[in-house]
């Protein structure tokens, strides 16, 4: 039976090379001086990067390979202790409401669209859950109950990223001519744009109400990861979407991770965490996401890529398009 030091010993170069290539994205971003930047994007892009130029060799494979799926799900554990459910009551039933609609309709659009287009089912789950939920966070936890390969991952992540960004950009352009007052707006922006940091970039143009509740309504998506993953963990368990149920294929685990999360948003609804405990575990998760997204880089192979043609780009456009105006309408009925 391996030992705890042997097994350390194996997993201790590819663990090194993923923390090199997250420090990487850290150092990348506080050279370009975006803070909206997210270094988990950038860790992916460094991460594919280093494989492209060097391979993977053998001895590398277990660290990278515990990088990406045991600190991944550490981290989203983590993500639960920087929400509350006070927070998300702050928007009050009809936004609530607007953001369940908006993120249920997004996430079946996507997933049907995928089909129509002749999309991978894989990638189309991911590039669904990061539109509708929250960007390369949601895309690594729903990666960890389906069958989705690495590539599938990096080039989901590459889709959110592009139209966050863009929606970070025209929204508060597109805010002064369709004449939304300031709560309008902010439950539009937390309803539809993919990345924390992207909501918090765009709610804030529009001045301090507006960045408030743009930033809650965006965490109040973050809270609905758990039961969306939850879900879909068990319907593809079932055989649901014919990903699990394929004869020799391995059966998706329950996520127990997503569980972890849950439960730590309840906790600190109940018994409120000090503000440097939750500053803390959400810099922690920060840094093991940017970890794990950098290892899913190093496991991505640039031609898997290619492979996948330009058909999720489209099915992620299109995504990117229903969710700003399908929650614009929602937005425009209840505020």
């Amino acid at each position: 039976m391996e030992t705890v030091l042997t097994a350390g010993r194996r997993m201790a170069p590819g663990l090194a090379l993923a923390g090199t290539v997250a420090a990487g994205a850290f150092g990348a971003r506080h050279a370009l001086g975006v803070a909206a930047l997210s270094p988990m994007i950038l860790a992916i892009v460094l991460g594919v990067g280093v494989r492209a130029a060097a391979g993977m060799p053998n001895r590398l494979r277990p660290g990278v390979g515990l990088a990406a799926r045991t600190l991944l799900r550490l981290a989203v554990v983590l993500l639960g202790a920087q929400v509350t459910l006070a927070q998300v009551g702050a928007i009050g039933g009809g936004g609530v409401l607007v953001l369940a609609a908006a993120l249920g309709g997004t996430f079946l659009f996507t997933l049907w669209l995928g089909r129509a287009l002749g999309v991978g089912q894989g990638v189309g789950m991911l590039i669904a859950a990061g539109t509708s939920i929250c960007g390369a966070s949601a895309v690594a936890a729903v990666r960890s109950v389906t069958r989705a390969d690495d590539a599938d991952v990096a080039y989901a992540v590459a889709c959110v990223t592009l139209f966050g960004t863009l929606a970070m950009v025209l929204l508060p352009l597109a805010a002064a001519v369709l004449g939304l007052d300031p709560a309008a707006y902010g439950l539009w922006v937390g309803a539809s744009v993919h990345e924390v940091a992207q909501v918090v970039a765009a709610a804030y143009q529009r001045g301090v109400e507006a960045g408030e509740i743009g930033t809650v309504a965006k965490l109040a998506r973050v809270v609905m990861l758990a039961p969306v993953v939850m879900a879909l963990g068990l319907w593809l368990a079932r055989g649901g979407g014919g990903m699990a149920g394929e004869e020799g294929a391995a059966r998706p685990p329950f996520p127990w991770f997503v569980a972890g999360f849950a439960a730590l948003v309840l906790v600190n609804s109940l018994f409120p965490l000090p503000a440097s405990v939750t500053a803390a575990a959400g810099a922690a998760s920060v840094a093991l996401l940017t970890v794990a997204l950098g290892a899913l880089g190093l496991e991505t192979d640039l031609r898997a890529l290619k492979a996948k043609g330009l058909r999720p780009l489209v099915l992620a456009a299109a995504a990117w398009l229903f969710i700003a105006g399908f929650s614009l309408v929602l937005v425009r009925a209840v505020v």
